[in-house]
């Protein structure tokens, strides 16, 4: 039975057993205050000789017309129960049949379901964003896959034109092509290896451990130290022991990220990058700044997409594969935590790391 059959058998129901229940109780009031039988006296206080059965009498004229009660009751429960059940389960069509166009396809559509706040007027709210989240997140693969499928196309087509021109040109250079294949080989290696990381993040399969930021980040600078003399930055690091659980090798990857991201993107010379560590109430907090150019909050809000670079990371010996900040969301949102990336008003860059305490 569909559901607005079985709503309308249960109002049904329900009015005939109140209907019987509220006959029932008449029929009892009735029975109290009604003799069961009764004699006829004239006027002149002489008995008649006739005694009148009141309460069969009675039950003779009221069972006839309780069971008409009845009846109607069981018409009227059914067709208004039809009536409100359908009115009543209205919103579900609507949302069924955004359903059906979401499996087919299209997440476009939205309920905006109209009315009070109900259960259903939440229901259909959830169901909204949660495809408004869903197409926002088809559509970050598509350009992911897109941008992932042009990075690896390039180191690829670079591969296939030097080893041709290596081919029809045999006088050229062996040394330098060799160099040039062992680049262009190194840096598609990168990105595979960045896009095998991004994937095992956004997956959560790793096992959680206590891990004490502070260190963290001690050994991700003391890595990263010869980097940054070659750039002239200074590093600072300090805080407090910052207690969180995760994974050890990916809070690694991910300050180190961080910090590689603000040594490289930074003034030409004299530059700084300060590493921070903070306990709060229920979160610990990893926090990178940097000097560097002024960014624009525009830009800022678009630095942790797949692939995103600003024109000043394109020419860098250092420019990575375009998926540094990128990783470290990921792997901030598979820790439950949250990224923050601030623009400074002196040039450069903050960015704030909260993971649960």
């Amino acid at each position: 039975m569909s559901a607005r059959l079985k709503l309308t058998l249960s109002y049904a129901g329900f009015l005939m057993v109140a209907g019987a229940l509220l006959l029932a109780a008449v029929w009892v009031f009735l029975l109290r205050y009604v003799p069961n039988r009764a004699m006829l006296i004239d006027p002149d206080d002489r008995p008649t000789q006739g005694v009148f059965p009141i309460r069969s009498a009675l039950l003779a004229v009221f069972a006839p017309r309780a069971a008409a009660v009845l009846a109607f009751l069981l018409v009227f429960g059914l067709v208004g129960g039809w009536i409100l059940a359908g009115r009543m389960l209205a919103p579900l069509t609507r949302i069924t049949h955004a359903t059906r166009m979401a499996t087919n396809g299209s997440l476009s559509h939205r309920i905006q379901l109209p009315g009070r706040e109900d259960e259903f007027r939440e229901l259909a709210d959830a169901f909204d964003t949660m495809l408004a989240r869903l197409e926002a997140h088809v559509a970050e693969q598509q350009r992911f896959t897109a941008n992932a499928s042009h990075e690896l196309r390039t180191p690829l087509a670079i591969s296939k034109a030097l080893l041709d021109v290596a081919r029809t040109d045999p006088h050229h250079d062996t040394v330098r092509l060799v160099d040039r294949l062992h680049a262009v080989n190194t840096r598609a290696i990168d990105l595979t290896e960045a896009l095998l990381l991004l994937s095992l993040a956004g997956q959560r399969s790793f096992t959680r451990e206590q891990v004490d930021l502070s260190l963290v980040a001690e050994e991700a600078t003391e890595t990263l130290l010869p980097l940054a003399e070659k750039h002239g930055v200074t590093l600072e690091t300090c805080g407090d022991i910052a207690p969180t659980t995760g994974s050890p090798a990916l809070l690694l990857q991910l300050t180190t990220n961080l910090v590689q991201n603000a040594i490289v993107h930074n003034l030409p010379e004299h530059g700084t990058v300060r590493v921070h560590t903070d306990v709060r109430p229920e979160s610990v907090v990893l926090s990178v700044e940097n000097t560097g150019e002024r960014l624009t909050p525009q830009l800022v809000s678009t630095l942790t997409e797949p692939f995103r670079r600003g024109t000043e990371r394109i020419h860098t010996d250092q420019a990575g594969v375009g998926l540094g900040l990128a990783i470290v969301k990921t792997i901030t949102q598979a820790h439950d935590g949250t990224l923050t990336l601030t623009p400074r008003p002196t040039g450069g860059l903050s960015i704030t790391v909260e993971l649960p305490a």
